[in-house]
């Protein structure tokens, strides 16, 4: 069964890697308040952090400073 959060991304960091290329880190933590859901999730998680990096900008783009995202768990098999 899958397991839902609801993270915000709370700030993105840019910096450079190996050979010149822009690593960006997508750091996320769990929503606190702002509307009645975001007060439930925030029951159900009340403290974590995500962070994600990755060298792909159209992946980066896909993420705003401040804005709420879906987070969900599913097990994956083994491979």
């Amino acid at each position: 069964m899958p397991v839902r959060a609801k993270f915000k991304v709370i700030r993105i960091e840019r910096s450079l890697w190996r050979k010149g290329v822009e690593v960006q880190t997508i750091v996320l933590l769990p929503v606190t308040s702002g509307s009645e859901e975001n007060t439930q999730f925030y029951e159900a998680t009340p403290s974590g952090e995500i962070k994600l990096g990755t060298v792909n900008a159209e992946a980066a783009g896909q993420f705003d400073l401040e804005g709420e995202y879906y987070i969900d768990f599913t097990k994956a098999d083994k491979g």
